[in-house]
């Protein structure tokens, strides 16, 4: 039977990527944005008015985004470390699909993708630059130079999927990779990163797992998703591929509002195995960005009935502008 071995979590913003000089080119788009922040929406002078004009002066000081940055990428190497050292033959990679894969047109709550491989497009600088600076620096990154394909485990995959159909999920199964016009799509951030930035495209075999945290109406409730990881688990540790699984948890966590409370208080319960606090949080607060923690939730839920220590390795707040705006990050390990 296969075994579930260990895991990890990591955050994937953009500030992951460009340099700390650059991260107030991502605060221009905050001041014509409107924000999710405590169940209520602001647009940005109401946000700065609301969290206090002053508060985060300190924060957000070249100094300060360049100490930032250095910790996350001492992290994500230490991610990279992590994951050779415990040296899984498959990554069960759970993510949100941003408009990458599925639009208006079909929106699942879950999906298990269960085909021979997934692509990630290479990048196109004409189909970008219309873009702002910031966005085109991003998405060179997140992108092969050319089309790249990473292989998938399509058994495990099916597996997954037959047994969350007996637990009573509605999962929906995608087996060929989706296309429009100009052909395959590639796959979303979430994935990419991942693949690009820790395993450094030297990819070990995954099963995607895809949650649609961002847009409603069919948003899965906190409590879903966590149970949703346990049938994860359940279903892996029953299949016979006699193969060595680590799960993945790729988002979060709060953005593009940072909120330090709710996020140290979520990781004080992922470290405690605190699964109540975690799955009765109100789901109002699972809004924009800081829904990817939902993503976790799920990780957590796959890893919840082996007996794994959670390991913090960091936890960043990156601002970028007076209302507070930016991405938590988070690094973590489990085994």
């Amino acid at each position: 039977m296969a075994k579930i071995v260990g895991g990890f979590g990591s955050s994937h913003g953009p500030l992951l990527i460009l340099p700390p000089e650059d991260w107030p080119l991502r605060a221009d788009f905050d001041r014509n944005h409107i924000h999710d922040f405590h169940g209520k929406t602001y647009n940005f002078e109401e946000l700065v008015k609301e969290r206090g004009a002053d508060t985060f002066t300190d924060d957000i000081t070249v100094e300060a985004r360049r100490d930032r940055f250095l910790r996350c990428q001492t992290q994500l190497d230490a991610l990279a470390k992590f994951v050779r050292d415990l040296a899984p033959d498959i990554l069960v990679v759970v993510g949100d699909d941003q408009e990458e894969w599925f639009a208006d047109d079909v929106q699942p709550a879950f999906t298990v993708f269960c085909g021979d491989a997934i692509l990630n497009s290479g990048y196109v600088q004409e189909e970008h630059a219309h873009k702002h600076p910031s966005v085109q620096m991003v998405e060179s990154q997140r992108h092969t130079p050319v089309d790249t394909y990473y292989p998938v485990v399509a058994d495990l995959g099916k597996h997954i999927i037959e047994k969350l159909i007996d637990d009573e999920f509605d999962v929906t199964a995608s087996s060929e990779i989706p296309s429009n016009g100009k052909g395959p799509l590639g796959i979303g951030h979430a994935f990419s990163f991942i693949y690009r930035r820790i395993l450094k495209d030297d990819p070990i075999p995954l099963v995607p797992v895809l949650i649609n945290t961002f847009y409603p109406p069919n948003q899965p409730l906190p409590k879903r998703c966590f149970n949703l990881g346990r049938a994860i688990g359940r279903a892996i540790r029953s299949w016979d591929g006699d193969k060595r699984v680590a799960i993945v948890a790729s988002g979060g966590l709060s953005h593009f509002v940072i909120d330090e409370d709710w996020d140290r208080r979520m990781i004080k319960a992922m470290q405690d195995r605190d699964w109540d606090t975690l799955t009765s949080e109100p789901d109002e607060i699972f809004r924009s960005g800081t829904s990817e923690t939902k993503n976790w939730l799920v990780a957590l839920g796959a890893m919840a009935d082996e007996k794994f220590e959670m390991n913090l390795l960091d936890y960043v707040p990156c601002y970028r502008s007076e209302g507070g705006t930016g991405n938590a990050m988070a690094f973590a390990t489990w085994s």
